[in-house]
């Protein structure tokens, strides 16, 4: 019970923190390009544009800090026989993370907001960009040691102390399967940054307010959804393929392949048992699970049965299937919902396109607004994916997530954790959705008032912010 109700917890802490973390990386990158269009062409509609959706990027990332806080204190409350196994590992990775790359983002940061009228214009725009390149760090680090997690190189296991020991920090940082997770996830990132562009400028669009801010913006929304589905895409296949290499259990159980076969299909659908085990009915792509695995259409995939069978005789008797219908669904849903936003891009660039003049059409900017949710649920969906795929491992081939757990914490303790979490993030989520809903009605600043007559207009910006 104490296992179950500990990994509730870290999941729906994580998957609340994940929400806010890949919106404030590509909004920062979005925000910063708009600031330097601004500051390139003077155009006073880049300008409202940098003031508003910095503001709803402000919004995001304050309560993206506050609900990363509460991740540090789980490893020790809930997991401390984890974290003291993996502490010569994360205590590099984590602690440039928060030295250098959170510190580079938050002081340039805070710069950048108290910065306006104050700093030279082009001082203040390399302060959002520095910012932005602190977050961008940030995510690298984090993920060097979540990867770790999933490939552990670069250090070896002392018996004597149980636990693992740092050897080599660039095999840490340099781990393929941090690079593979690094370029999925900063993709990801603008996906999710162009959809939420995207959809707040059809909602005034629709509404017919603010059209000269939020007819660019839309358009600039959708070539960064464009561009970034394709690099999801490149990159997902990179990881795919890194995945069959390194835990072949996990792209087994992705597809409920129980059985090796060349090639193997892929199915888009399936209806059957709840395991996947017996299939009544199905869609499949043929060959195409073997081009995503093996990159080669005739290539072999191993199936859940044989891979248990290796590690078996690898570990010792036990159980080293994930749940297959969480793994095989969200594995599925972040894939479906990932190319829902990519074909949301196609049509809207080119409904916006050059000689389209025109009002865009209502069903399209009613379906821009409840596209909202599609990059928000892929990308937990991956998530998902990614840490119920490597179970029972809590760090694959190392330690099980059952001998993770803190022994002594009762029951009861995690319980209280759990409610209390689970209300305190529900509340921080009112507050989030009802400040966003607040400045996304007011819009942008108005226009700068020209300079009167025989005068010079300012050298820096007059709109409040």
């Amino acid at each position: 019970m104490t296992l179950d109700l500990a990994r509730w917890q870290f999941a729906i802490t994580t998957v609340y923190h994940f929400l806010f973390v890949p919106l404030t990386i590509g909004m920062a990158f979005l925000v910063a390009g708009m600031q330097t269009a601004w500051v390139r062409t003077k155009d006073d509609r880049y300008l409202r544009m940098t003031k508003f959706w910095g503001k709803l990027f402000l919004i995001n990332f304050a309560i993206g800090v506050v609900t990363g806080i509460v991740q540090e204190f789980q490893f020790g409350m809930n997991w401390s026989d984890y974290s003291r196994y993996v502490g010569d590992i994360f205590g590099a990775p984590l602690a440039i993370e928060g030295l250098l790359a959170f510190f580079l983002e938050s002081t340039f940061l805070g710069l950048w907001i108290f910065g306006w009228d104050r700093l030279p214009r082009r001082i203040h725009l390399a302060c959002i960009w520095l910012a932005a390149i602190g977050t961008m760090l940030s995510a690298y680090f984090i993920l060097a040691a979540n990867s770790w997690m999933q490939h552990p190189v670069g250090s070896v296991v002392n018996d004597t102390r149980g636990r693992a020991e740092l050897v080599d920090f660039g095999a840490v940082l340099t781990n393929s399967t941090a690079v593979g997770a690094f370029l999925h996830t900063i993709t990801a990132c603008f996906v999710t940054a162009g959809v939420f562009v995207i959809a707040i400028s059809a909602y005034h669009l629709a509404r017919r307010t603010h059209t000269e801010v939020f007819r660019p913006s839309i358009r600039i929304g959708l070539v960064a959804v464009l561009v970034a589905s394709i690099g999801v895409v490149i990159s997902g296949d990179l990881q795919a393929r890194l995945m069959t290499e390194q835990q072949p259990m996990k792209m087994a159980a992705a597809e409920a392949l129980y059985d090796t076969v060349a090639p193997a299909s892929f199915s888009i659908f399936t209806i059957g048992s709840l395991d996947g085990s017996e299939e009544i009915f199905s869609i499949r792509i043929p060959r195409l699970l073997s081009f995503l695995a093996t990159g080669t259409f005739d290539g072999e995939v191993e199936g859940i049965n044989d891979v248990r069978a290796a590690s078996e005789q690898a570990f010792g008797p036990g159980d080293y299937t994930p749940s297959i219908p969480t793994t095989y669904w969200t594995f599925r849903l972040m894939i479906g919902f990932g190319m829902l936003a990519a074909l949301l891009s196609v049509v809207g660039l080119w409904l916006t396109r050059r000689k389209a003049t025109r009002p865009l059409p209502r069903w399209f900017l009613h379906a821009s607004v409840l596209a909202l949710i599609l990059p928000f649920a892929a990308n937990s969906m991956g998530w998902i994916f990614t840490e119920m795929g490597r179970q029972p491992w809590v760090v694959y081939g190392l330690l099980r997530t059952a001998d993770g757990v803190s022994p002594a914490v009762p029951v009861t303790s995690v319980w209280i954790s759990l409610i209390v979490f689970t209300l305190l993030y529900g509340a921080l989520a009112v507050v989030e959705v009802g400040l966003m809903i607040r400045y996304v009605k007011a819009g942008p600043p108005p226009p700068a008032a020209p300079a009167p007559a025989g005068e010079t207009a300012p050298t820096t910006p007059s709109i409040s912010y």
